[in-house]
């Protein structure tokens, strides 16, 4: 059974299981400082770090953020050891239950087969792909925007709703004014 443990960093073990998850599924550019992440996961009440544990062994981490109206998901990794066994949708099919407001990501550019294959795994599960151009703010001083593309489930839509979720997660997220 898939469940999430919400961490801070007094979780020394799961908390050290997450970020060597994080900086082994994520090129550096596609997070945030780890002292500045310790930082918004011990303070940030609306940022959620979460452990995914599967009968109660950790299988991998979901960090995500409440707005109210929706809500988004920073990061998601399964364990490389872990992979290709359902995990992932029954994260997402427990998310689903949990929270009850649309949810929006950002997926890479479909580029390379595995940003397709992230795309098409999203989709499977309910997610819509806005293709309207979107850049990631850098995390760390001197890095560049990154082109992604923004995907969501549930009651948003693009031609709506784009700018004012794009304005709330460079804002919230990214502090970007």
């Amino acid at each position: 059974m898939i469940r999430l443990q919400r961490i801070t960093t007094a979780d020394t073990s799961l908390y050290s299981y997450m970020e060597k998850l994080m900086t082994k599924s994520f090129p550096s550019a596609e997070y945030r400082e780890l002292e500045d992440l310790r930082k918004y996961t011990d303070t940030k009440i609306h940022f959620h770090n979460n452990i995914i544990l599967h009968n109660d062994a950790p299988v991998g981490f979901i960090t995500y953020w409440d707005f109210g109206h929706f809500y988004y998901i920073e990061h998601f990794a399964i364990d490389p050891t872990q992979r290709n066994g359902g995990h992932g949708k029954s994260v997402l099919n427990h998310l689903f239950q949990l929270l009850k407001h649309p949810i929006v990501l950002e997926v890479e550019m479909p580029e390379e087969e595995m940003a397709q294959r992230r795309i098409n795994f999203y989709q499977r599960q309910g997610f819509s792909l806005w293709e309207k151009p979107y850049q990631q703010p850098p995390y760390k001083a001197g890095d560049n925007y990154l082109p992604m593309l923004l995907m969501a489930y549930g009651n948003l839509q693009c031609e709506k709703d784009f700018d004012s979720v794009k304005e709330h997660i460079y804002r919230e997220v990214y502090n970007v004014k």
